[in-house]
C-alpha cells in the first residue's frame, strides 16, 4: 500500500513539474498521419510517397505559383503569369498535371471531371470562386479575409454552396 502511494506521489510530482515548465497543462498526443496526405514544409507542399504521378505534378505546379499575388484574370491569357486569380490558379495546376487541356473561368468548373469527392484531388466551385484540395491540403487564392493570391492554406474553409468535382480516377 505504501509503495503504491509513494509511486502515485512521485508520478504526480513529475507531472506537475513538467506542466509548470510549459506554463500551462499540456497533452502529448500521438497519432498516425494519413499516408495519402501531403505535408507543408516552409510553405511548400510535399507529396505523399504513394501519390500517383498526376497528383505529384499538381503539387509541384501549385508550389511553383504559391505565393504569387492575386491578379484579376491572371493565368488566363498566359500560362506563366505574374499572378493568378482563383480559376487561373486551378487551371494552371490541373493543366500542369495533365488533367485538363486549357484554362477556364470558375463557372466552367461546374462541369469539370466527375461529380463528388476525389481520393486525391477535389475541386470546389461556386459562383465566382473555385479552389482545390490536393492530397488533403487546400490550395486557394482566398485567405482569411480577402483574395491574396494562390497559397497552400493549412486551415479548412466552409464549402457550403460549393459543387464538388474531381478528375476522373483521382
Amino acid at each position: 500500500m505504501r509503495s503504491s502511494l509513494v509511486f502515485f506521489a512521485l508520478t504526480f510530482a513529475l507531472c506537475l513539474s513538467s506542466c509548470s515548465r510549459q506554463g500551462r497543462a499540456g497533452y502529448a498526443v500521438a497519432y498516425k498521419a494519413d499516408p495519402n496526405n501531403a505535408i507543408l514544409v516552409n510553405g511548400r507542399a510535399v507529396a505523399p510517397r504513394n501519390a500517383p504521378l498526376p497528383v505529384k505534378d499538381a503539387i509541384a505546379a501549385a508550389n511553383r505559383i504559391q505565393g504569387l499575388p492575386y491578379k484579376w484574370g491572371g493565368g488566363h491569357a498566359r500560362l506563366n503569369d505574374s499572378g493568378y486569380d482563383c480559376s487561373g490558379a486551378v487551371s494552371y495546376v490541373l493543366r500542369s498535371a495533365g488533367l485538363m487541356e486549357d484554362q477556364m473561368p470558375s463557372r466552367g468548373f461546374f462541369f469539370y471531371g466527375k461529380r463528388g469527392y476525389g481520393k486525391w484531388i477535389t475541386v470546389y466551385v461556386r459562383n465566382g470562386h473555385v479552389f482545390l484540395v490536393i492530397a488533403g491540403l487546400r490550395f486557394d487564392t482566398y485567405g482569411r479575409y480577402r483574395q491574396d493570391g494562390p497559397r497552400w492554406r493549412p486551415l479548412p474553409r466552409s464549402t457550403r454552396g460549393h459543387v464538388v468535382r474531381h478528375p476522373p480516377g483521382l
